[in-house]
């Protein structure tokens, strides 16, 4: 790659989406010896969320986050864009490729509360929010009677309702805590046989322009190929059940080491917004030892374990916006996995 340009990185302005896109920008600074210049895009997500209006009344759709970064793509504004990779639709863009998923981050969801409690240890009426259809439903499974209100804002303002007693504990990703240095806020690391998370978190995604062979071909040394099968898997489950956030959908990909090679290993759920009724099924299948296979082998495996949850039950689920609970964001065209960056 020329080393003599610059390569311009767009990114949303804030600290977790920067912090995320410059990690990213050093290790293309770091790998391929070029100059970066990180580009501060304003999305739509962006502008609800500081103006304090949930998506829905916004009139937000799916790629809240996304769509402007892949805008200022395509009009050369910039040459690389960064998202969370929960935020993509399932769906590809047209023009832009998907060049690179760098090592994720531990998905799991975590939560900061009072006290330094646990969610099991907080009094039943407790205040916890979080955004999320998801970790709602599948909390509300858990049965430990805590209150769950819709949260918006980035991290630090989250953290900020619990610091100053509006709510005893936010619900996060464990991944934007660890990438801002903020883990130790972390009161508990919740295991993923409790609470799945998104299709995608704790990864991240990196585009450019699908006519940019020469970007394409630099980025790919960022991609890992594990993090990318694992994703592509949860996302195929995602986009095979068609829930995206308008529907509680969880799912969890690894890739581990067999008796005959490596072995993708693929969990599941869907439930209702209440937690009352779920669908939970799990995977596997060799992977070969060509990693250039390995996406296809995922999305297949993804595709048949979300076939398999739809004719256990899970169709009846999914399309369940219309009983979501007062509070919960319904966003019914929407196939990402979350429409939030925490």
């Amino acid at each position: 790659m020329d080393t003599t340009r610059v390569l311009r990185v767009g990114t949303r302005a804030s600290a977790l989406a920067t912090t995320q896109s410059e990690h990213v920008a050093a290790a293309l600074r770091d790998r391929l010896g070029v100059a970066t210049e990180l580009v501060e895009i304003t999305t739509e997500g962006d502008r609800s969320q500081a103006s304090g209006v949930p998506l829905s009344q916004a009139g937000a759709s799916v790629g809240v986050f996304v769509s402007a970064l892949r805008d200022a793509l395509l009009t050369g504004e910039v040459d690389v864009a960064v998202h969370s990779l929960k935020d993509l639709p399932t769906y590809p863009a047209d023009g832009i490729a998907l060049a690179a998923i760098p090592e994720r981050e531990d998905p799991r969801d975590v939560v900061v509360a009072r006290d330094g409690l646990t969610l099991g240890e907080l009094p039943p009426g407790s205040r916890v929010g979080t955004g999320s259809p998801r970790r709602i439903a599948q909390v509300e499974a858990l049965g430990f009677g805590v209150e769950l209100v819709s949260v918006r804002g980035n991290v630090d303002t989250r953290i900020g309702k619990v610091r100053s007693g509006e709510y005893d504990a936010v619900l996060l990703a464990r991944a934007g805590l660890a990438r801002l240095g903020r883990l130790d806020e972390a009161t508990e690391v919740l295991d993923p046989l409790q609470v799945l998370p998104a299709p995608g978190q704790g990864a991240l995604a990196v585009e450019c322009r699908a006519e940019d062979d020469h970007t394409r071909e630099a980025l790919a040394v960022l991609d890992d190929p594990a993090t990318r099968a694992a994703v592509t898997a949860e996302r195929a489950t995602l986009a095979t059940l068609e829930g995206g956030c308008s529907a509680p959908i969880g799912a969890l990909g690894d890739v581990v080491e067999g008796e005959e090679g490596p072995e993708l290993w693929l969990r599941a759920v869907a439930l209702s917004h209440d937690g009352a009724r779920a669908v939970r099924n799990s995977a596997s299948s060799p992977l070969g030892d060509d990693a250039a296979t390995w996406p296809q082998v995922a999305a297949d495996l993804g595709h048949r374990l979300a076939t398999d949850m739809l004719a256990d039950g899970a169709a009846a689920l999914t399309p369940a916006a219309e009983s979501a609970p007062t509070g919960t964001p319904h966003h019914p065209s929407a196939r990402s996995a979350e429409v939030h960056n925490a």
